[in-house]
């Protein structure tokens, strides 16, 4: 397919409700046509990888065009200025976690971004570092504690973020990586009560709401059960 039957093939299956329920997800339906992940996820089977066509519908600014980009792009051959470029785009949360949950954790160059973009000031590429995070935690597993257990430093480091995308990301890899084992599990449980007890907002909700799931009956039953 080219990037004109993409698009063709989006308008036909975008509708006005798909759009609706976009706007009340702070998704930006002024760049949508309305269609949803399912029919996104159809097509990129479709399609397979293709990574040429990956690059040309980025531009388009097309938010499902964007969306379609992680079904089909090679990870094999994304660089790590192509994160970039594609990161300083981010402008949902939804862009944001695809990106970071379907192809960017593929990738060699995950643990690198994953620090850069945790000091970054834009809300949607500071996001993106957690969300990978989340993405590695969940995805890799057979990733070794280590660069978990040196992550936490980064969790606790910017979790008085108030913003609410940033802040909820802090917290998705928060519970991610207590979720790996037992011993991340009560290294990140130790992190999660210092920022319970913290004197910010933002950093105290993260660690109380990590502190909920992460010390939960049915989590300590699942991991004891590893």
């Amino acid at each position: 397919m080219q990037v004109r039957d993409v698009l063709d093939w989006l308008e036909r299956r975008g509708t006005r409700a798909n759009r609706d329920g976009m706007a009340r997800y702070a998704i930006g339906a002024d760049k949508a046509v309305g269609v949803s992940v399912g029919d996104l996820r159809e097509l990129g089977k479709k399609i397979g990888r293709d990574h040429e066509l990956a690059l040309k519908l980025w531009p388009t600014d097309v938010y499902e065009a964007r969306m379609l980009v992680p079904f089909i792009a090679d990870p094999a051959r994304v660089t790590p200025a192509l994160m970039d470029r594609w990161a300083r785009d981010f402008d949902s949360w939804a862009i944001t976690d695809a990106l970071c949950f379907h192809l960017f954790d593929k990738t060699p160059h995950a643990w690198t971004k994953i620090r850069q973009w945790s000091r970054r000031k834009p809300e949607f590429e500071k996001r993106a570092a957690f969300a990978l995070l989340a993405s590695v935690a969940l995805h890799d597993k057979n990733a070794p504690d280590a660069p978990f257990v040196a992550a936490l430093t980064l969790i606790e480091r910017e979790a008085g973020d108030d913003r609410n995308f940033v802040k909820k990301g802090v917290n998705w890899a928060l519970r991610g990586i207590g979720k790996r084992n037992a011993k991340l599990n009560a290294a990140s449980i130790k992190v999660a009560r210092r920022l319970a007890a913290s004197d910010e907002p933002a950093a105290r909700w993260c660690g109380k709401d990590a502190l909920r799931e992460l010390t939960s009956p049915a989590q300590v039953k699942r991991l004891r059960k590893k």
